[in-house]
């Protein structure tokens, strides 16, 4: 039986560290009067300035293979609903319903991917989800069903974010950096047009002046959402959709014990039963060959 590639795991792990911290970072520049939107826009913006100094000759790449300006657009897609979602949604609702992610990557990397959907696979997915409900899971919320606009575009952001990692898995390809760019170019952009579009709309503030003491702290994320990037890539591009999906799970704890840790939120004994439920999903039901072809 093949191990898991450690060095892809360590990748998506150290994305999902990043991704289930970044509650702080938005906090924070929301307590200077930046919404999420705009903090969004300006992070990712950020991001792909800072690849784009070092990789600047990847751009014409995009222009000429359509299939990267897809992986673009589904980020973009991605990070604008989820966004959307999560400033007039319930945040725990949204989270859970982002988080069907892996039932749409199962599928997708069936139907794009030629990967088998296994009884293992199919365990894998339900024992991930099975721990994600139980950490999130809130008597007055109910069930998990999509009820109104923002539960639908948590939805719609977790089935395009599954469409971005089976995209980023058929293009490996392509270097990491070509990818990267891609994606965060994608962010930046369709990011900054949903704020313009909620501040034309009156429905958000427009982010100027911007706040002086917000400037450090977005430049702090765009560097750490870059390293998170990055790591996406080597890792979703070394191992199989489904797997890749599932190990994602873990920035549910992150967020969670992070909460805890900083006061925000109380750690209970569902959080732990539902965090083992979510480490061990990946490891203690693996196919006999799980080892992707390296990138």
């Amino acid at each position: 039986m093949h191990s898991l590639p450690k060095s892809a795991v360590a990748a998506l792990l150290l994305n999902t560290f990043i991704w289930g911290l970044s509650w702080t970072g938005t906090r924070a520049l929301e307590g200077m009067g930046l919404h999420p939107v705009w903090a969004t826009a300006a992070i990712f913006s950020g991001c792909a300035l800072l690849l784009l100094t070092l990789r600047h000759r990847e751009l014409p790449l995009l222009w000429r293979h359509p299939a990267l300006l897809g992986v673009g657009l589904a980020t973009g897609l991605t990070n604008a609903s989820f966004n959307m979602a999560v400033a007039y949604g319930d945040v725990v609702r949204v989270i859970l319903l982002f988080y069907l992610m892996p039932v749409w990557t199962v599928i997708l990397a069936r139907l794009v991917l030629h990967e088998a959907i296994t009884p293992r696979s199919l365990a894998r997915v339900a024992l991930g989800l099975g721990g994600a409900f139980i950490v999130l899971y809130q008597p007055r919320l109910g069930l998990p069903l999509p009820q109104s606009l923002p539960d639908w575009m948590a939805v719609a952001s977790g089935l395009l974010f599954a469409v971005t990692n089976v995209l980023l898995r058929r293009l490996h390809g392509f270097s990491d950096g070509t990818r990267a760019v891609a994606m965060l170019v994608g962010s930046g952009v369709f990011a900054s047009l949903l704020g313009v579009v909620l501040s034309v709309a009156g429905v958000v503030a427009w982010p100027l002046p911007l706040p002086v003491a917000a400037a450090p702290v977005v430049a702090l994320w765009a560097v750490l959402f870059l390293v998170s990037n990055l790591s996406l890539q080597y890792g979703v591009a070394r191992l199989p959709a489904n797997i890749a999906a599932v190990i994602m799970l873990a920035e549910i704890l992150v967020a969670t014990f992070s909460a805890w840790m900083l006061g925000a939120a109380e750690l209970r004994p569902q959080d732990l039963i539902g965090g083992v439920l979510i480490i061990a999903a990946p490891w203690i039901v693996r196919d006999r060959r799980v080892a992707a072809q390296p990138a």
